[in-house]
Protein backbone atom coordinates (compact mmCIF):
# COMPACT_ATOMS: atom_id res chain seq x y z
CA UNK A 1 0.00 0.00 0.00
CA UNK A 2 2.92 2.51 0.78
CA UNK A 3 3.75 2.41 -2.90
CA UNK A 4 -0.15 3.63 -3.84
CA UNK A 5 0.04 6.29 -1.50
CA UNK A 6 2.92 7.89 -2.72
CA UNK A 7 1.59 7.61 -6.43
CA UNK A 8 -1.56 9.13 -4.99
CA UNK A 9 0.71 12.07 -3.33
CA UNK A 10 3.26 12.42 -6.14
CA UNK A 11 3.08 16.30 -7.26
CA UNK A 12 1.92 17.54 -10.91
CA UNK A 13 4.23 19.44 -13.28
CA UNK A 14 3.48 22.83 -12.89
CA UNK A 15 1.48 24.94 -15.77
CA UNK A 16 4.56 27.11 -15.58
CA UNK A 17 6.95 23.89 -16.75
CA UNK A 18 4.13 22.98 -18.98
CA UNK A 19 3.90 25.62 -21.28
CA UNK A 20 7.82 25.73 -21.44
CA UNK A 21 7.68 22.45 -22.50
CA UNK A 22 4.96 22.69 -25.01
CA UNK A 23 6.71 26.19 -26.87
CA UNK A 24 10.31 24.31 -26.88
CA UNK A 25 8.54 21.38 -28.92
CA UNK A 26 6.31 23.68 -30.97
CA UNK A 27 9.26 26.05 -31.78
CA UNK A 28 11.89 23.64 -32.78
CA UNK A 29 12.29 24.32 -36.18
CA UNK A 30 11.92 21.26 -38.95
CA UNK A 31 14.88 20.01 -41.50
CA UNK A 32 12.87 21.26 -44.01
CA UNK A 33 12.19 25.03 -42.67
CA UNK A 34 15.41 25.57 -41.81
CA UNK A 35 16.72 24.81 -45.31
CA UNK A 36 14.10 27.00 -47.13
CA UNK A 37 15.51 29.57 -44.72
CA UNK A 38 19.12 29.71 -45.70
CA UNK A 39 19.89 32.11 -48.90
CA UNK A 40 20.74 30.30 -52.01
CA UNK A 41 24.03 31.52 -53.74
CA UNK A 42 23.99 32.82 -57.11
CA UNK A 43 26.44 34.20 -59.86
CA UNK A 44 26.34 37.36 -61.29
CA UNK A 45 23.28 38.41 -63.61
CA UNK A 46 20.87 35.78 -62.43
CA UNK A 47 17.74 37.17 -62.08
CA UNK A 48 15.89 38.00 -58.47
CA UNK A 49 12.35 37.21 -59.62
CA UNK A 50 12.11 34.44 -57.31
CA UNK A 51 13.59 36.38 -53.79
CA UNK A 52 12.62 39.43 -52.49
CA UNK A 53 14.69 42.23 -50.00
CA UNK A 54 13.80 41.95 -46.84
CA UNK A 55 13.60 44.77 -44.80
CA UNK A 56 14.16 44.57 -40.69
CA UNK A 57 11.94 45.57 -38.98
CA UNK A 58 14.53 46.10 -35.86
CA UNK A 59 16.96 48.10 -38.30
CA UNK A 60 14.73 50.08 -40.23
CA UNK A 61 14.65 53.83 -40.42
CA UNK A 62 12.64 56.98 -41.51
CA UNK A 63 14.04 57.33 -44.79
CA UNK A 64 11.61 60.68 -44.69
CA UNK A 65 12.94 62.49 -42.05
CA UNK A 66 13.52 65.77 -42.46
CA UNK A 67 17.44 65.36 -41.65
CA UNK A 68 17.70 61.87 -44.27
CA UNK A 69 20.13 62.25 -46.48
CA UNK A 70 17.62 61.25 -49.11
CA UNK A 71 16.47 64.54 -49.55
CA UNK A 72 19.86 65.39 -50.89
CA UNK A 73 19.33 64.42 -54.13
CA UNK A 74 16.23 65.64 -56.29
CA UNK A 75 14.95 62.05 -57.10
CA UNK A 76 14.90 58.75 -55.59
CA UNK A 77 14.53 56.99 -58.80
CA UNK A 78 15.64 57.82 -62.45
CA UNK A 79 13.64 55.57 -65.20
CA UNK A 80 15.72 54.63 -68.04
CA UNK A 81 13.77 53.02 -70.97
CA UNK A 82 12.58 53.03 -74.59
CA UNK A 83 10.04 55.21 -75.73
CA UNK A 84 7.97 51.86 -77.13
CA UNK A 85 7.68 51.13 -73.02
CA UNK A 86 6.13 53.78 -72.04
CA UNK A 87 2.80 52.17 -71.22
CA UNK A 88 4.43 50.19 -68.94
CA UNK A 89 6.86 52.77 -67.77
CA UNK A 90 3.59 55.06 -66.68
CA UNK A 91 2.39 52.00 -64.75
CA UNK A 92 5.93 51.72 -63.19
CA UNK A 93 6.29 55.50 -62.29
CA UNK A 94 2.01 55.63 -61.03
CA UNK A 95 2.77 52.88 -58.70
CA UNK A 96 6.39 54.18 -57.04
CA UNK A 97 4.90 57.21 -56.56
CA UNK A 98 1.89 55.88 -55.29
CA UNK A 99 3.46 54.08 -52.11
CA UNK A 100 3.48 55.75 -48.71
CA UNK A 101 7.06 56.69 -49.25
CA UNK A 102 5.94 59.09 -52.03
CA UNK A 103 9.19 57.71 -54.28
CA UNK A 104 10.17 60.53 -56.43
CA UNK A 105 10.95 59.78 -59.92
CA UNK A 106 12.29 61.03 -62.74
CA UNK A 107 10.69 60.70 -65.99
CA UNK A 108 12.74 62.41 -69.24
CA UNK A 109 9.45 63.04 -71.28
CA UNK A 110 7.58 64.38 -68.32
CA UNK A 111 9.85 66.04 -66.10
CA UNK A 112 12.61 67.44 -68.66
CA UNK A 113 12.86 70.78 -68.75
CA UNK A 114 11.85 72.72 -72.08
CA UNK A 115 14.38 74.19 -73.79
CA UNK A 116 17.07 72.42 -71.82
CA UNK A 117 19.52 70.02 -74.16
CA UNK A 118 18.88 66.63 -74.40
CA UNK A 119 22.13 65.11 -73.14
CA UNK A 120 22.52 67.81 -70.52
CA UNK A 121 18.60 67.02 -68.88
CA UNK A 122 19.54 63.41 -68.87
CA UNK A 123 23.09 63.18 -66.71
CA UNK A 124 21.74 65.89 -64.39
CA UNK A 125 18.75 63.29 -63.73
CA UNK A 126 21.34 60.42 -63.56
CA UNK A 127 23.99 62.71 -61.16
CA UNK A 128 20.35 64.25 -59.06
CA UNK A 129 18.97 60.38 -58.84
CA UNK A 130 19.93 57.42 -56.11
CA UNK A 131 18.41 54.85 -57.69
CA UNK A 132 18.36 54.05 -61.60
CA UNK A 133 15.89 51.70 -63.09
CA UNK A 134 16.58 50.06 -66.32
CA UNK A 135 13.48 48.13 -68.16
CA UNK A 136 15.68 46.01 -70.33
CA UNK A 137 13.08 45.38 -73.84
CA UNK A 138 14.70 44.39 -77.25
CA UNK A 139 13.47 47.91 -77.71
CA UNK A 140 15.88 49.44 -75.26
CA UNK A 141 18.68 47.03 -76.90
CA UNK A 142 18.16 48.31 -80.38
CA UNK A 143 18.23 51.97 -78.89
CA UNK A 144 21.78 53.93 -78.80
CA UNK A 145 20.35 56.30 -76.55
CA UNK A 146 19.53 53.66 -73.92
CA UNK A 147 22.63 52.36 -74.32
CA UNK A 148 24.02 55.95 -73.94
CA UNK A 149 21.73 55.91 -70.58
CA UNK A 150 23.10 52.77 -69.44
CA UNK A 151 26.66 53.79 -69.50
CA UNK A 152 25.87 57.29 -67.68
CA UNK A 153 24.33 55.25 -64.47
CA UNK A 154 27.48 52.55 -64.55
CA UNK A 155 29.88 55.93 -64.81
CA UNK A 156 28.13 57.73 -61.83
CA UNK A 157 27.99 54.18 -59.26
CA UNK A 158 30.53 51.48 -61.43
CA UNK A 159 30.83 49.42 -58.14
CA UNK A 160 26.92 48.85 -58.47
CA UNK A 161 26.36 49.51 -54.78
CA UNK A 162 22.73 49.06 -55.42
CA UNK A 163 22.12 52.24 -57.47
CA UNK A 164 21.36 50.60 -60.34
CA UNK A 165 18.66 48.31 -60.82
CA UNK A 166 18.14 46.34 -64.27
CA UNK A 167 14.76 44.72 -65.13
CA UNK A 168 14.60 42.45 -67.56
CA UNK A 169 11.34 42.03 -69.97
CA UNK A 170 11.17 39.52 -73.18
CA UNK A 171 14.79 38.96 -73.21
CA UNK A 172 16.38 36.03 -72.70
CA UNK A 173 19.24 35.92 -70.42
CA UNK A 174 21.78 35.23 -73.54
CA UNK A 175 21.14 38.99 -74.53
CA UNK A 176 21.73 40.69 -70.88
CA UNK A 177 24.12 43.95 -71.64
CA UNK A 178 27.79 42.32 -70.85
CA UNK A 179 28.09 45.99 -69.40
CA UNK A 180 25.68 45.19 -66.39
CA UNK A 181 27.17 41.32 -66.09
CA UNK A 182 28.12 41.98 -62.21
CA UNK A 183 25.02 43.53 -61.26
CA UNK A 184 21.78 41.13 -60.08
CA UNK A 185 18.69 41.66 -62.16
CA UNK A 186 14.94 41.04 -61.23
CA UNK A 187 13.25 39.59 -64.31
CA UNK A 188 9.44 40.59 -65.17
CA UNK A 189 7.45 37.95 -65.50
CA UNK A 190 4.62 39.08 -63.42
CA UNK A 191 3.98 42.84 -63.12
CA UNK A 192 2.78 43.07 -59.98
CA UNK A 193 5.70 41.07 -58.48
CA UNK A 194 8.26 43.18 -60.39
CA UNK A 195 7.13 46.43 -59.51
CA UNK A 196 7.01 45.18 -55.65
CA UNK A 197 10.53 44.43 -56.33
CA UNK A 198 11.76 47.44 -57.64
CA UNK A 199 9.87 49.42 -54.81
CA UNK A 200 11.67 46.78 -52.10
CA UNK A 201 15.10 47.51 -54.11
CA UNK A 202 14.39 50.90 -53.61
CA UNK A 203 13.62 51.14 -50.80
CA UNK A 204 16.39 49.13 -49.08
CA UNK A 205 19.02 51.19 -51.19
CA UNK A 206 17.84 54.16 -49.09
CA UNK A 207 17.01 52.71 -45.65
CA UNK A 208 21.24 51.64 -46.14
CA UNK A 209 21.68 54.96 -46.95
CA UNK A 210 20.03 56.62 -43.73
CA UNK A 211 21.67 53.64 -41.83
CA UNK A 212 25.72 54.53 -43.14
CA UNK A 213 24.87 58.13 -42.45
CA UNK A 214 23.63 58.33 -38.95
CA UNK A 215 27.06 55.74 -38.17
CA UNK A 216 28.88 58.31 -39.43
CA UNK A 217 27.59 60.75 -37.29
CA UNK A 218 27.62 58.68 -34.18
Amino acid sequence: TGWFRRLLHKPKPSSVESLKSSHSASSSPSSSSSSSAKSSSSSPGTSLATSSISLSPVSAVDISASDSPRWDKSYDVCICHSEGDMELVLELVSYLEGQPESFRCFLQLRDAVAGSAVVTELCDAVQNSHCWVMLITPSFLQDPWCRYQMHQALAEAPMANGRTIPVLKDVDRKDYPRELRNIYYIYMALKEKSFRQIRDTVMHYLQELCRSSTKRME
